[in-house]
């Protein structure tokens, strides 16, 4: 089995090892090292056509593996008094292995993290130390001249209640369609009583007149003319609006 690397992706030999490992599917505690040494040295042997000076770092391993694999075709020796073996020879390999192995993926996660962080933005630390390190300023007054500053304090507020009285402005309930109608009607009866049928449209507007009140009175003698109840006469431009009953408006005092 041939496996095409690209040499100047590892790091290092262990890193060159580690994926010659993971490739072949084995476990890193039961590494067959006459496979992974064939294919370490096919590797290093490329290396050497382009760089020895790169060589020569893979090469200590090599030895390493070469050692290994020598000690493993040797035959292994009968244990000894108290029933254990001699240590695998793999054994040393293994733990440089796994050590490798934390420290990439440590360095891989550091790697995240600060490609994470350069997305992060930061607002710059702000000198505070005038409000953190200043002692709190305390007031020193005898009682003469706190009674003065309460005396100057009370005079404030009865002055400020004073124009707030003055010109807040007081809300009224606001008159109806129907409450204004019924409002000339009243005024038509007097007018009528009194031997007139006709009044100003300005009579139609209580005595306290505002663009609301206006606009409700016309409003409401349009629809009393609409109704046929009364009828409106305007004999000049902007002139008076005099209004008066109609016809069949007569019996409106009923």
């Amino acid at each position: 089995m041939s496996y095409k690397v690209r040499l100047q992706s590892f790091e290092g030999p262990f890193d060159l090892l580690v994926y010659l490992i993971e490739n072949a599917r084995m476990d890193i505690y039961d590494i067959r090292i006459s496979e992974i040494t064939e294919q370490y040295m096919e590797y290093v042997n490329e290396i050497k056509k382009t760089d020895v000076a790169a060589a020569t770092e893979f090469m200590v391993l090599a030895a390493t593996l070469i050692d290994i694999k020598s000690r493993m075709i040797l035959p292994r020796p009968k244990p000894v008094e108290g029933g254990e073996y001699e240590e695998d020879p793999r054994s040393a390999l293994v733990e440089k292995l796994l050590e490798y192995r934390k420290f990439k993926e440590c360095a891989e996660m550091l790697k995240k993290r600060e490609e994470l962080a350069t997305l992060v933005y930061e607002k710059p630390q702000e000198d505070i130390s005038e409000y953190t390190e200043s002692p709190d300023e305390l007031l020193k007054l005898n009682v003469d001249q706190l009674a003065t500053a309460f005396e100057l304090f009370l005079e404030k507020k009865q002055r400020a209640d004073e124009v707030r009285a003055r010109y807040t402005r007081i809300e009224r309930d606001r008159a109806t369609m129907e409450d204004r109608m019924a409002f000339i009607r009243e005024h038509l009866t007097r007018a009528l009583k009194g031997g007139s049928r006709r009044i100003s449209f300005k009579e139609t507007v209580p005595d306290r007149k505002d663009r609301y009140d206006i606009a409700v009175s016309f409003v409401s003698v349009l629809q009393m003319m609409r109704d046929h109840e009364i009828t409106a006469e305007q004999k000049s431009l902007y002139g008076d609006i005099s209004i008066s009953l109609a016809e069949e408006g007569t019996d409106i005092e009923q």
